[in-house]
């Protein structure tokens, strides 16, 4: 029976880049994806695209294809990612430029664009996914909208002799339905086995996670060799049985408890996951430990997918101005409440015109707040002041105050920092498969 296999290649933006190498010169993969986009990261490359026509894809496109190209080419590999972010026709002519550079010839690259949706959303009547209120209370604020675009295109970039795809957005299980689609011919109103491969597809989407990354706990759920984790493989049948492996003598582990997390991952309703591709089922799925870091994966389903797409739409919310102060040795925690509280009270005389402020003590109460609670004061703290505002000119007035504390508050406080950012928040839409239409372009 035919197999495949395909190795995680990333499971973020800033992954590692030498467990792709790896698999890659060791794992006898037949294509390896790079999943490499979230939503605030296309937001931002949108705005980097309006700029400057030439970018808005993967700040670490190139440093990727680099340390992959001349291996996977070599070996007959394919390449399928979505660090083409907001742009993937720069980023294949990207790729395409540096196949010159590095003497590599004869290679197909595809873009699949249509994603992009913002002048569609910007005049399409809809309520907000997340919090019910009418799209116009954020309409004139948008910056980008992309729909998350299912297996199919890139599929049909494969059957068009595609040796590298790049994507924007799409959904993240898809990048690896994709090629099980294109070489067992599957059907995709096939619900059972397009089930199966999203399942498959989101136990791989995030790399080293399956493999015990983002998974170990010291003393309750050890992990060895996490500084050379292996990330993984999923060998596949054309009758939907898969594998989940990892290199041999690579770091991490593949076992039952850490497929069993990553299944959960991200999941609000298991019985009803929901893709561009399928509703997919993963209330039977079972894990069977074959050998030390081969796990069997059988029982996934599917039902008919929905007839909309989700949309992330980002759109221009606020300022965030910032300060930070550290404070060390005995009392440190009394200090830095006491440079909280005048930072505070410096806000109010200065008139800040803020919509949330946040004073953290960073070590004490800053992730869990007030339910923090130790019997032993940290001897070391930092403070932490931020505030959301609706003008640059207003956040800056946070770091600034910060600042003065070096000589105008409690003692001890140092290696200050401040910034003002802007910040692009997302919000999600659904609209009508149909009016999204996705295209291949070849470089």
């Amino acid at each position: 029976m035919k197999k495949v296999r395909i190795g995680g290649g990333a499971g973020f933006a800033r992954d590692r880049i030498e467990p792709a190498v790896e698999l890659a010169e060791k794992g006898d993969v037949d294509y390896l994806v790079f999943e490499c986009l979230a939503e605030r990261t296309i937001a931002t490359d949108n705005m980097e695209k309006m700029a400057n026509p030439n970018k808005g894809y993967n700040i670490w496109l190139e440093r990727r294809m680099a340390a992959v190209l001349p291996v996977c080419a070599r070996k007959g590999i394919k390449i399928i990612t979505n660090m083409g972010s907001a742009n993937p026709e720069a980023a294949a002519r990207k790729i395409s430029e540096m196949c010159k550079d590095l003497g590599i010839k004869g290679l197909k690259i595809a873009a699949v664009v249509g994603d992009n949706v913002t002048e569609l959303v910007r005049n399409y009547k809809t309520t907000i996914f997340e919090t019910g209120a009418d799209l116009d209370t954020i309409r004139e604020k948008i910056v980008s909208a992309n729909a998350y675009l299912g297996a199919e295109p890139t599929a049909e970039a494969l059957r068009g002799g595609a040796d590298i795809v790049v994507i924007g957005r799409s959904a993240d299980p898809s990048l690896f339905v994709a090629p099980m689609m294109y070489e067992f011919n599957w059907a995709p109103d096939n619900w059972h086995i397009m089930g199966v491969a999203t399942v498959l597809g989101h136990l791989m989407e995030c790399a080293g996670q399956v493999t015990g990354g983002y998974f170990a706990e010291p003393g309750y759920k050890d992990v060895e060799g996490l500084d050379v984790l292996g990330f993984p493989i999923c060998e596949v049948s054309e009758n939907g049985d898969a594998i989940l492996t990892k290199v041999p003598g690579s770091g991490g582990e593949l076992s039952l408890r850490t497929c069993k997390e990553q299944l959960l991952y991200e999941i609000h309703d298991p019985s009803k996951y929901f893709t561009p591709d399928v509703i997919a089922d993963f209330t039977g799925v079972e894990f069977t430990q074959v050998s030390k870091d081969v796990i069997r994966v059988t029982g996934a389903d599917g039902k008919h997918r929905s007839d909309t797409y989700k949309v992330s739409v980002g759109y221009r919310d606020s300022f965030i101005g910032e300060g930070q102060l550290s404070y060390g040795g005995s009392g440190a925690v009394k200090r830095a409440q006491m440079a909280g509280e005048i930072a505070k009270k410096r806000l109010l005389l200065q008139g800040l015109k803020s919509d949330e402020t946040r004073i953290d003590l960073i070590g004490l109460n800053s992730m869990v707040g007030l339910k923090a609670k130790s019997d032993v004061e940290p001897y070391e703290v930092r403070l932490r002041v931020a505030c959301r505002t609706e003008t640059a000119a207003e956040a800056a007035k946070v770091g600034d105050e910060v600042v003065t504390l070096l000589t105008n508050g409690p003692a001890g406080g140092g290696a200050d920092f401040v910034s003002v950012r802007e910040l692009i928040a997302i919000l999600s839409v659904l609209i009508p498969r149909d009016l999204v239409k996705p295209s291949v372009i070849f470089i």
